[in-house]
Protein backbone atom coordinates (compact mmCIF):
# COMPACT_ATOMS: atom_id res chain seq x y z
CA UNK A 1 0.00 0.00 0.00
CA UNK A 2 0.78 3.45 -1.12
CA UNK A 3 -2.13 5.63 1.03
CA UNK A 4 0.99 7.74 2.57
CA UNK A 5 2.79 8.61 -0.62
CA UNK A 6 4.06 12.29 -0.30
CA UNK A 7 2.75 12.53 3.42
CA UNK A 8 5.79 13.28 6.37
CA UNK A 9 4.76 12.01 9.55
CA UNK A 10 6.86 12.34 12.97
CA UNK A 11 6.79 9.39 15.27
CA UNK A 12 7.97 10.19 19.31
CA UNK A 13 9.87 7.27 21.00
CA UNK A 14 10.17 5.48 17.35
CA UNK A 15 13.08 3.75 18.08
CA UNK A 16 11.71 1.15 20.08
CA UNK A 17 8.34 -1.17 20.48
CA UNK A 18 5.02 -0.15 19.34
CA UNK A 19 6.89 3.29 17.66
CA UNK A 20 9.28 1.63 15.88
CA UNK A 21 6.58 -0.60 14.25
CA UNK A 22 4.60 2.74 13.47
CA UNK A 23 7.62 3.71 11.70
CA UNK A 24 8.32 1.34 10.02
CA UNK A 25 4.38 0.40 8.43
CA UNK A 26 4.26 4.48 7.75
CA UNK A 27 7.40 4.45 5.85
CA UNK A 28 6.18 0.70 4.24
CA UNK A 29 2.89 2.72 3.03
CA UNK A 30 5.13 5.65 1.28
CA UNK A 31 5.64 8.18 4.26
CA UNK A 32 9.08 10.21 4.97
CA UNK A 33 9.16 9.28 8.43
CA UNK A 34 11.43 11.44 11.52
CA UNK A 35 12.08 9.34 14.09
CA UNK A 36 12.18 11.38 17.28
CA UNK A 37 14.00 9.51 20.02
CA UNK A 38 16.14 10.31 23.06
CA UNK A 39 18.36 7.39 22.14
CA UNK A 40 19.81 8.66 19.52
CA UNK A 41 21.79 5.63 18.35
CA UNK A 42 18.98 3.33 18.12
CA UNK A 43 17.03 5.67 15.88
CA UNK A 44 19.99 5.61 13.76
CA UNK A 45 19.51 1.88 13.64
CA UNK A 46 15.56 2.31 12.82
CA UNK A 47 16.23 4.63 9.82
CA UNK A 48 18.95 2.60 8.25
CA UNK A 49 16.23 -0.49 8.68
CA UNK A 50 13.79 1.69 7.12
CA UNK A 51 15.93 3.28 4.35
CA UNK A 52 17.23 -0.48 3.28
CA UNK A 53 13.90 -1.26 2.70
CA UNK A 54 13.11 1.00 0.48
CA UNK A 55 11.64 3.38 2.70
CA UNK A 56 12.59 7.73 3.49
CA UNK A 57 13.41 8.08 7.09
CA UNK A 58 15.09 10.76 9.44
CA UNK A 59 16.31 10.50 12.89
CA UNK A 60 16.25 12.79 15.37
CA UNK A 61 17.73 12.43 18.93
CA UNK A 62 14.91 14.67 20.58
CA UNK A 63 14.12 14.74 24.49
CA UNK A 64 10.28 15.42 24.24
CA UNK A 65 10.56 17.00 28.01
CA UNK A 66 12.59 20.18 26.05
CA UNK A 67 10.56 22.94 24.78
CA UNK A 68 13.50 23.19 22.24
CA UNK A 69 13.94 19.94 21.25
CA UNK A 70 10.41 19.35 19.84
CA UNK A 71 10.11 22.68 18.10
CA UNK A 72 13.56 21.72 16.11
CA UNK A 73 12.32 17.98 15.38
CA UNK A 74 9.11 19.77 13.71
CA UNK A 75 11.30 22.46 11.72
CA UNK A 76 13.61 19.54 10.45
CA UNK A 77 10.86 17.59 9.39
CA UNK A 78 9.96 20.40 7.57
CA UNK A 79 13.15 21.53 6.30
CA UNK A 80 13.71 18.27 5.09
CA UNK A 81 10.59 17.43 3.58
CA UNK A 82 8.64 20.20 2.90
CA UNK A 83 5.90 19.57 4.93
CA UNK A 84 4.46 17.63 8.11
CA UNK A 85 1.02 15.77 7.85
CA UNK A 86 1.36 13.40 10.97
CA UNK A 87 2.26 13.29 14.28
CA UNK A 88 2.34 9.73 16.34
CA UNK A 89 3.33 11.13 19.95
CA UNK A 90 4.38 7.33 21.31
CA UNK A 91 7.26 8.13 23.67
CA UNK A 92 7.38 7.38 27.31
CA UNK A 93 9.58 6.79 30.22
CA UNK A 94 9.44 3.02 30.33
CA UNK A 95 11.96 2.35 31.95
CA UNK A 96 13.05 0.73 35.08
CA UNK A 97 14.43 4.40 36.08
CA UNK A 98 11.35 6.18 36.35
CA UNK A 99 8.50 3.16 35.63
CA UNK A 100 10.44 0.81 37.25
CA UNK A 101 9.99 3.03 40.54
CA UNK A 102 6.55 4.75 39.94
CA UNK A 103 5.68 2.43 43.37
CA UNK A 104 2.43 4.12 45.02
CA UNK A 105 1.24 7.97 46.01
CA UNK A 106 2.83 7.40 49.23
CA UNK A 107 5.89 6.09 48.66
CA UNK A 108 6.91 7.20 44.95
CA UNK A 109 9.92 9.45 44.73
CA UNK A 110 8.82 12.81 43.06
CA UNK A 111 11.53 13.17 40.95
CA UNK A 112 10.50 9.75 39.21
CA UNK A 113 6.38 11.80 39.31
CA UNK A 114 8.24 14.59 37.70
CA UNK A 115 9.68 12.69 34.96
CA UNK A 116 7.20 10.83 34.03
CA UNK A 117 4.68 13.39 33.38
CA UNK A 118 7.56 15.77 31.84
CA UNK A 119 7.55 13.01 29.27
CA UNK A 120 4.62 11.14 28.96
CA UNK A 121 2.11 13.83 29.35
CA UNK A 122 4.19 17.22 28.96
CA UNK A 123 6.05 15.82 26.21
CA UNK A 124 2.89 14.92 24.50
CA UNK A 125 1.66 18.51 24.73
CA UNK A 126 5.01 20.01 23.88
CA UNK A 127 4.92 17.71 20.46
CA UNK A 128 1.80 18.62 19.57
CA UNK A 129 2.57 22.07 20.04
CA UNK A 130 5.67 21.96 17.89
CA UNK A 131 3.65 20.15 15.19
CA UNK A 132 0.21 21.46 14.53
CA UNK A 133 1.46 24.98 13.33
CA UNK A 134 2.72 23.08 10.59
CA UNK A 135 -0.11 20.61 9.83
CA UNK A 136 -2.35 23.70 9.81
CA UNK A 137 0.41 24.91 6.67
CA UNK A 138 -0.03 21.33 5.00
CA UNK A 139 -3.71 22.28 5.15
CA UNK A 140 -4.54 19.92 8.08
CA UNK A 141 -3.14 16.36 9.24
CA UNK A 142 -3.58 13.71 11.83
CA UNK A 143 -1.92 12.96 15.66
CA UNK A 144 -2.45 10.02 17.33
CA UNK A 145 -1.28 9.67 21.02
CA UNK A 146 -0.61 6.75 23.14
CA UNK A 147 -2.54 6.92 25.93
CA UNK A 148 -2.51 3.27 28.03
CA UNK A 149 -5.45 1.01 29.53
CA UNK A 150 -3.85 2.21 33.23
CA UNK A 151 -5.63 5.53 32.06
CA UNK A 152 -8.83 4.16 32.49
CA UNK A 153 -8.21 1.23 34.76
CA UNK A 154 -7.05 1.47 38.12
CA UNK A 155 -4.23 -1.26 39.34
CA UNK A 156 -2.17 -1.58 42.18
CA UNK A 157 1.54 0.62 40.77
CA UNK A 158 2.49 3.22 38.41
CA UNK A 159 0.41 6.24 39.58
CA UNK A 160 2.19 8.71 37.79
CA UNK A 161 1.80 6.73 34.54
CA UNK A 162 -1.48 6.33 35.15
CA UNK A 163 -2.34 9.97 35.61
CA UNK A 164 0.16 10.77 32.78
CA UNK A 165 -1.93 8.86 30.86
CA UNK A 166 -5.28 9.92 31.40
CA UNK A 167 -4.25 13.34 30.66
CA UNK A 168 -3.07 12.38 27.08
CA UNK A 169 -7.23 11.46 26.53
CA UNK A 170 -8.36 14.96 28.01
CA UNK A 171 -5.44 16.50 25.79
CA UNK A 172 -6.08 14.29 22.68
CA UNK A 173 -10.13 15.28 22.99
CA UNK A 174 -9.17 19.23 23.33
CA UNK A 175 -6.92 19.39 19.84
CA UNK A 176 -9.60 17.74 18.27
CA UNK A 177 -12.10 19.89 19.22
CA UNK A 178 -9.95 22.85 19.16
CA UNK A 179 -8.76 22.16 15.41
CA UNK A 180 -10.86 19.76 13.69
CA UNK A 181 -12.55 22.91 11.85
CA UNK A 182 -9.23 23.68 10.90
CA UNK A 183 -8.57 19.95 9.43
CA UNK A 184 -6.65 18.31 12.27
CA UNK A 185 -7.61 15.07 13.55
CA UNK A 186 -6.52 13.66 16.90
CA UNK A 187 -7.15 10.98 18.57
CA UNK A 188 -5.96 8.24 21.03
CA UNK A 189 -4.74 4.87 21.07
CA UNK A 190 -4.76 2.98 24.79
CA UNK A 191 -2.90 -0.08 24.59
CA UNK A 192 -2.43 -2.96 26.71
CA UNK A 193 0.39 -4.46 27.50
CA UNK A 194 2.36 -4.31 24.70
CA UNK A 195 5.51 -7.58 24.48
CA UNK A 196 8.17 -4.80 23.19
CA UNK A 197 11.76 -5.40 23.94
CA UNK A 198 11.63 -3.36 26.56
CA UNK A 199 8.43 -4.93 28.41
CA UNK A 200 10.19 -8.37 27.72
CA UNK A 201 12.97 -7.20 30.02
CA UNK A 202 10.93 -6.38 33.00
CA UNK A 203 8.43 -9.53 32.88
CA UNK A 204 9.43 -13.23 34.09
CA UNK A 205 7.00 -16.01 32.47
CA UNK A 206 4.54 -15.57 35.61
CA UNK A 207 3.78 -11.87 34.93
CA UNK A 208 3.02 -12.46 30.99
CA UNK A 209 0.71 -15.63 32.58
CA UNK A 210 -1.30 -13.50 34.69
CA UNK A 211 -1.54 -11.10 32.05
CA UNK A 212 -2.39 -13.63 29.27
CA UNK A 213 -5.34 -14.81 31.67
CA UNK A 214 -7.23 -11.99 31.99
CA UNK A 215 -7.54 -11.56 28.10
CA UNK A 216 -9.85 -12.73 25.91
CA UNK A 217 -7.90 -13.23 22.28
CA UNK A 218 -5.68 -16.24 22.61
CA UNK A 219 -2.38 -13.90 22.67
CA UNK A 220 -0.98 -11.13 23.91
CA UNK A 221 -0.22 -7.85 21.69
CA UNK A 222 3.23 -7.77 19.59
CA UNK A 223 4.03 -3.42 19.38
CA UNK A 224 2.83 -4.55 15.21
CA UNK A 225 -0.62 -5.14 16.66
CA UNK A 226 -0.73 -1.72 18.11
CA UNK A 227 1.35 0.01 15.41
CA UNK A 228 -1.31 -1.09 13.03
CA UNK A 229 -4.35 0.96 15.17
CA UNK A 230 -2.21 3.80 15.15
CA UNK A 231 -1.60 4.27 11.62
CA UNK A 232 -5.05 3.00 10.71
CA UNK A 233 -6.30 7.25 12.65
CA UNK A 234 -3.49 8.27 11.06
CA UNK A 235 -4.57 7.29 7.70
CA UNK A 236 -7.71 8.36 5.37
CA UNK A 237 -9.59 5.44 6.33
CA UNK A 238 -10.26 7.17 9.70
CA UNK A 239 -11.04 10.24 8.29
CA UNK A 240 -14.26 11.29 10.21
CA UNK A 241 -12.56 9.89 13.20
CA UNK A 242 -11.71 12.27 15.80
CA UNK A 243 -11.46 13.28 19.56
CA UNK A 244 -12.12 9.44 20.23
CA UNK A 245 -9.89 6.87 22.00
CA UNK A 246 -9.30 3.51 20.65
CA UNK A 247 -8.63 0.84 23.35
CA UNK A 248 -6.52 -1.95 22.18
CA UNK A 249 -6.15 -4.59 24.73
CA UNK A 250 -7.18 -8.25 23.68
CA UNK A 251 -10.68 -7.68 25.38
CA UNK A 252 -8.88 -6.89 28.77
CA UNK A 253 -10.87 -3.77 30.18
CA UNK A 254 -14.22 -5.08 29.00
CA UNK A 255 -15.19 -7.88 31.42
CA UNK A 256 -15.04 -8.70 34.58
CA UNK A 257 -11.85 -10.13 35.63
CA UNK A 258 -13.29 -12.80 37.69
CA UNK A 259 -14.58 -14.46 34.45
CA UNK A 260 -11.36 -14.25 33.06
CA UNK A 261 -10.32 -16.32 36.09
CA UNK A 262 -13.01 -18.46 35.92
CA UNK A 263 -12.50 -19.39 32.01
CA UNK A 264 -8.63 -19.43 32.63
CA UNK A 265 -9.19 -21.76 35.02
CA UNK A 266 -11.81 -24.06 32.73
CA UNK A 267 -9.29 -24.17 30.39
CA UNK A 268 -6.56 -25.24 32.14
CA UNK A 269 -8.81 -28.33 33.71
CA UNK A 270 -10.03 -29.41 30.43
CA UNK A 271 -6.56 -29.39 29.48
CA UNK A 272 -5.69 -31.66 32.27
CA UNK A 273 -8.47 -33.87 31.36
CA UNK A 274 -7.26 -33.96 27.92
CA UNK A 275 -3.97 -34.61 27.96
Amino acid sequence: MTDFEGKVAIVTGGASGAGRATAAILARRGAAVVIADINGNAAAETVDELTAAGGRALAVRTDVSSPDETAAVAARAVDEYGRLDVLVNCAAALGPDVLGRDTNVVDVDLDVWRRSLEVDLFGVMLSCRAAIPHLLAAGGGAIVNFSSVAAIRGRWVSPAYAAAKAGIIGLTMNIATTYGHKGIRCNAVAPGLILSPIALQMLNAEDKRIQASHLLLPSQSTPEEVADTAVFLASGAARYVTGQLLVVDGGLTSHSPSYADYFDSQVRFESKVRF
